[in-house]
């Protein structure tokens, strides 16, 4: 049994929900979003809590319970206070400047790179730090290492776009005699 799937969300009173056939649109002050359920999950909406049950007890069911539970979840986190990562930018050289929704960056190439935010997504610069913004928890984490893939840090001095928090363990470089 999933312990996750058993719990009810709790839906507040500024997040609308609406359950179709195989579809599930929540909106909220931040935007909407929609979500397709499993036929194998069914979903119900009771006083103000919604409510996950499975159809059959095979493995992918109860896969299938959990997950379904939580995407829900983030749906209605995601309309009410939204999702924001950051990425830290390090290196002497490297420079990032915001350009209207885009990012410009200088990552030690030839060139400098800009990057096009995916729809629902924002950017924020501040200082030599890089925050993603968005509604959809999966599109802000899937635009924040699209961004780290860029310029992945680097293990002999650290440079660099590492997540904020994330630790780089520096090998030792070679020795002289």
């Amino acid at each position: 049994m999933s312990r996750v799937g058993k719990k009810p969300i709790s839906i507040p009173d500024n997040v609308e929900l609406k359950i179709e056939t195989n579809t599930i649109r929540v909106e909220g002050p931040r935007g909407k979003l929609e979500e397709r359920i499993p036929k194998e999950i069914k979903v119900k909406l009771e006083g103000g809590k919604v409510w996950f049950t499975p159809v059959g007890n095979s493995k992918k069911v109860k896969a299938l319970w959990g997950l379904t539970r939580s995407l829900v979840n983030n749906m209605v986190i995601g309309v009410t206070v939204g999702f924001k990562k950051v990425l830290e930018v390090r290196g002497r050289e490297y420079k990032v400047r915001l350009k209207g929704k885009n990012l410009d960056l200088d990552l030690g190439y030839s060139h400098p790179i800009q990057v096009s935010p995916k729809e629902g997504i924002e950017f924020g610069v501040d200082g030599s730090k890089i925050i993603v913004k968005g509604i959809d928890k999966a599109l802000v984490g899937e635009q924040t290492a699209e961004v780290r893939d860029l310029r992945p840090p680097e293990v002999y001095k650290g440079k660099g776009i590492r997540y904020e928090g994330e630790y780089v363990i520096q090998k030792e470089g070679k020795k002289g005699l």
